[in-house]
């Protein structure tokens, strides 16, 4: 018995496309890829960035000398630095002026007794009186020279206060005053390195556009052909195949035959022949 077969076949241009996708898909993919047209780049340092990392290495512990001469105005002889040169002038002078006014007292209360303005004092009671006298003068001395040398003590003292806190003030302000320049040159630089980092990432992704574009636009190409062979059967050639029969349908199709022919004259039995 014939067997028919129906094919859907594509009409021959969706035949043509099939093939010319596949050579093309064939020839793209291969092609390999540079990848390191867009392969993934970071932005070098700026030179501003550069420039605040150097001043940060190079003024570490620019402010130490100033801490060190701050230093050498505390303790107890940190004051002689600033002592006036011309205290010791000063005070042989002041010294000076009150010996002769010491001496001079003496030469008057002499001159009492050799008048005998003195009274009715005893020589030896007024040998004790002008005893008393230099002994009072010479305590009254000593106590201007250590009044003389505190204030002069004093005033180095304040001095070498003044200046320490200046000195730790100046220390303070180099490292503030640097610290804020290594910041702002890093924040530039930050900036600089953000735009040329952005330009890197645009041009990688320029060149991974031009480098998969064919890709896409054969995709692009080949979804068109897929849906051009999936959507065939309404508008497609249509064609019968009869295939030719094996020798098995052959007689299995005469033995059919043969039993209409046979079969077909009226025997009430049933079956093919009767046997007397």
């Amino acid at each position: 018995m014939a067997v028919e077969q129906i094919q859907n076949l594509p009409q021959q241009y969706v035949t043509d496309l099939g093939v010319d996708y596949g050579k093309q898909l064939a020839g793209l993919t291969a092609i390999p890829l540079d990848t390191s047209r867009f392969a993934p780049q970071v932005a070098a340092q700026d030179a501003l960035q550069t420039q605040a990392y150097n001043l940060a290495g190079s003024g570490v512990g620019a402010y130490q000398p100033f801490l060190t001469q701050a230093g050498a105005y505390s303790g107890p002889t940190g004051y002689q630095s600033f002592m006036s040169p011309y205290q010791q002038d000063v005070i042989d002078a002041t010294l000076a002026d009150f010996d002769k006014q010491a001496a001079k007292d003496r030469r008057d209360t002499l001159l009492k007794a050799g008048s005998g303005t003195v009274g009715n004092l005893s020589s030896g009671r007024f040998g004790v009186q002008l005893a008393e006298q230099g002994a009072q003068s010479n305590l009254d001395r000593a106590a201007l020279l250590a009044t003389l040398r505190q204030q002069g003590f004093n005033t180095a003292q304040n001095l070498a206060d003044r200046a320490f806190g200046q000195q730790r003030a100046l220390a303070g302000d180099i490292q503030a005053a640097q610290t804020a320049d290594i910041n702002q040159l890093g924040r530039l630089g930050g900036l600089q390195q953000a735009q040329t980092q952005a330009e890197l990432d645009a041009v990688r992704e320029a060149n991974r556009l031009q480098a998969f574009e064919p890709y896409e636009r054969l995709g692009t190409y080949g979804s068109g052909v897929a849906s051009l062979f999936s959507g065939n059967a309404p508008f497609g050639n249509q064609s019968t195949v009869t295939p030719n029969p094996t020798p098995l349908q052959t007689a299995l199709g005469t033995a059919s035959v043969l039993s209409g022919i046979f079969g077909g004259g009226g025997n009430k039995s049933g079956k093919a022949f009767d046997y007397i």
